[in-house]
């Protein structure tokens, strides 16, 4: 029975590397204080409304003022988002 012919494998090259590319970042130094700025507005305006016994920031709003406060410290929570 004649032998087979044996099939050369191709040696193993490795992919070529890929060339690495800047990340540019773009300048949010104004996130941290506007979201520190918004966390403190929120607990100033619950506070105020809980000492002043509801005659203060807005008295119109009565009770609708936590949500307020709750709304900016809501904010500032989005905002943290954008902080990298």
């Amino acid at each position: 029975m004649p032998k087979s012919r044996i099939r050369k494998k191709a040696d193993y090259t490795p992919p070529p590397a890929k060339q690495t590319t800047a990340i540019k970042l773009s300048n949010r130094a104004w996130v941290a204080p506007v979201m520190l700025a918004m966390f403190l507005i929120g607990l100033a305006w619950i506070v105020v409304f809980y000492v002043t016994d509801g005659s203060l920031p807005i008295d119109a709003l009565g009770n609708w003022n936590i949500v307020v406060g709750f709304g900016f410290i809501a904010a500032g929570f989005g905002v943290s988002t954008q902080w990298k």
